[in-house]
């Protein structure tokens, strides 16, 4: 993987990233995005969740009984993700992540692009699959397809982003040949926003991200070392460079051991979780992370 950056000692200082699971209860997205901004950090990350259903086909991925009351209230990220353009020059503004099964990508597309646009490229499109059995299957979605609808979603807009007319014909994407405006900051020259997929590592991710993302954020960080030669393999196998793959430790906490680690393998950017809460709580926490700098 690409040794661009690193802690001290390791070349360029490490980037720090947040993400916060943001509500109708927490710091709004203008407060916290001037945050980020002021203290030096780097990125925010929004997650979403559509809606939860309150049947329960599929376990809480944190392990706990009761799903956490953050996860039906969380603000749409792209709107979110909007406010804080507009009140931030300089900060990335990524999904972590977006739930692509659950989109149309048509619209989703050019609410992407739009974002992307006017915050001058700013924007990270972080994507996942998926845990919550009941919600994609209130869009239509069952669990087994859901990586393949995934897939043809993000190529169908890769080609609206990209192409003065565009087309894609698929399984679970069909777009007639159409135009499509605005087009992304850098378009078509960056292929649209960065596409980081989220999650563990596997022989399934790594297809994945090998065949059509930028990059791989890991969720807590954990077997990265162990993981960097599969995902290397997968690339040489699809015919793509492995050094130019984007590799974001996601939602980890902020170990010095562990970042230290993560310098060691030329890790550019870490996104540290921070926990959702009103401003009072929040921006000491900020101010903590703003000290690693």
């Amino acid at each position: 993987m690409s040794r661009r950056s690193g802690a001290e000692g390791y070349g360029t200082p490490m980037k720090y990233g947040v993400t916060m699971f943001m509500t109708d209860r927490t710091i709004g997205p203008s407060a916290l995005g001037r945050a980020v901004e002021e203290r030096g950090l780097h990125s925010l990350y929004l997650p979403e969740h559509t809606h939860i259903p309150v049947s329960r086909k599929t376990a809480p991925p944190t392990g706990d009984e009761v799903l956490n009351d953050e996860y039906k209230r969380t603000l749409d990220p792209l709107i979110a993700l909007a406010i804080c353009a507009a009140v931030t020059d300089r900060i990335l503004l990524g999904t972590g992540i977006a739930l692509v099964a659950q989109r149309e990508p048509i619209v989703t597309a050019k609410a992407i692009a739009t974002l992307d646009r006017e915050s001058h490229g700013r924007f990270v499109f972080g994507i996942g699959f998926g845990w919550n059995q009941d919600e994609l299957e209130d869009h239509g979605i069952s669990m087994t397809d859901r990586r393949d609808v995934v897939r043809d979603r993000i190529m169908a807009m890769r080609s609206l982003w990209t192409n003065e007319v565009a087309e894609f014909h698929s399984a679970h994407a069909e777009i007639p040949p159409s135009w499509s405006w605005p087009k992304p900051w850098r378009s078509p020259e960056r292929n649209g926003p960065p596409v980081l997929i989220g999650g563990a590592a596997g022989p399934k991710m790594f297809a994945n991200i090998a065949e059509y993302a930028d990059g791989w954020m890991p969720i807590g960080g954990a077997g990265i070392k162990q993981a960097l030669p599969d995902l290397a393999r997968a690339c040489e196998d699809a015919g793509r460079d492995s050094s130019e793959m984007r590799i974001v430790p996601f939602g980890t906490l902020p170990d010095p051991g562990k970042l230290e680690y993560y310098a060691s393998l030329g890790i550019e950017e870490v996104v540290l979780r921070l926990p959702g809460g009103d401003a009072d709580s929040v921006l000491p926490i900020l101010d903590s992370f703003a000290e690693l700098i």
